[in-house]
């Protein structure tokens, strides 16, 4: 398995030319034939991200939970995840036993280094949410491992609720980071954060492709909006009800239900641009008659969006754009607007 991977990332490293674009995954077959197919029809840029909901979980103490949550990790093994996303402080929460936040703090530390050995073991980067203490203050925040399991930074939620401020949690920083993975760029927000769209933005602004949100809750429609809003993958990871992997159309890939409870996982390809469909649509037939079967156009006809992907190795979403002046989404807004000012002098 861990062969396989390894020529898998190192295969889409090398048709990662595109890295600076807005992509979305697609929703595809079922999950037993895309793990069937999963080194037969690899995508350009494919990532398989596995994420979880915490629903119907409850343990009497972190470890044990931790033990649950490794548990149904081992599951999705069998599609050799790139990333994995777990819930907000996951390890401390829906256990029996009642803690200060300092000794969830401690607890937490434990969960992170079983984790830590969960994303070495098996090459895959992992989400890890829970609680930090840096200089005194203490954070609600998640951790980012990579393949090595060595930690590559973290995120410290920057909306707390009034209830986390009184228990002696602090605020993050307003400027979240973004992190460079071999496959992409991503983001995080956590929870609360959802209410507002200052963080979400800034990480669009940064570059973000993927922004995962580990969430108390599933946030239900608002999840899909701020993957169309600013056109990236948004993963959810919860505690309760469902957990999903959205394209930036703000169309479910997959998501935790009745008959997939606690995990789903699921591929996105990022090679794809998004388009304001007029007037680049005027050209679509042209692509469509000279590279067939290796890209694939979707329209959505009400909302006038199209979307261009490769699905193959040797046809790079950029090198379209060009042989036939297309504009992504944001450069033909740019473009426009700086158009607008010129016209108002």
């Amino acid at each position: 398995m861990k062969t396989n991977l390894e020529s898998r990332r190192s295969f889409i490293g090398k048709t990662a030319a595109t890295a600076g674009f807005t992509a979305i995954g697609v929703a595809g077959m079922s999950n037993e034939v895309q793990a069937k197919n999963l080194e037969t029809n690899i995508l350009p840029r494919e990532v398989w991200i596995a994420t979880v909901s915490q629903n119907g979980l409850s343990a009497d103490n972190p470890a044990q939970m931790t033990d649950k949550m490794l548990g149904i990790l081992k599951r999705s093994l069998a599609y050799q995840p790139d990333i994995v996303c777990l819930p907000e402080v996951f390890a401390t929460s829906n256990v029996n036993q009642i803690k200060t936040l300092t000794k969830k703090v401690d607890l937490s530390a434990i969960a992170l280094k079983r984790i830590s050995a969960f994303a070495k073991e098996n090459r895959c980067y992992v989400i890890c949410p829970v609680y930090t203490s840096q200089n005194g203050k203490i954070f609600n925040s998640a951790v980012l491992f990579d393949r090595k399991g060595e930690p590559m930074g973290e995120y410290h939620k920057i909306h707390l609720t009034e209830d986390e401020i009184e228990d002696g949690m602090t605020p993050g920083s307003l400027d979240p980071p973004v992190f460079k993975t071999d496959f992409g760029i991503i983001g995080i927000q956590i929870c609360f954060d959802i209410l507002w769209d200052d963080g979400w933005k800034s990480l669009k602004k940064q570059g973000a492709e993927i922004v995962f949100w580990p969430s108390a809750y599933a946030g239900g429609e608002v999840v899909n909006g701020k993957a169309w809003m600013n056109k990236y993958i948004v993963v959810s990871s919860t505690r309760k009800n469902t957990a999903k992997i959205c394209e930036f159309t703000g169309e479910v890939i997959a998501q935790t239900g009745i008959w997939d409870p606690n995990l789903i996982c699921a591929k996105v390809n990022l090679e794809k641009a998004f388009l304001h469909a007029w007037p680049f649509c005027q050209r679509f037939e042209e692509i469509r008659v000279k590279y067939g079967r290796k890209i694939r156009i979707t329209n959505h006809h009400e909302e006038e969006w199209s979307v261009i992907e490769s699905l193959s190795p040797d046809v790079v979403i950029k090198d379209i754009l060009k042989e036939y002046n297309l504009k992504t989404f944001e450069q033909h807004v740019h473009d426009s607007e700086l158009a607008q000012i010129k016209a108002r002098i």
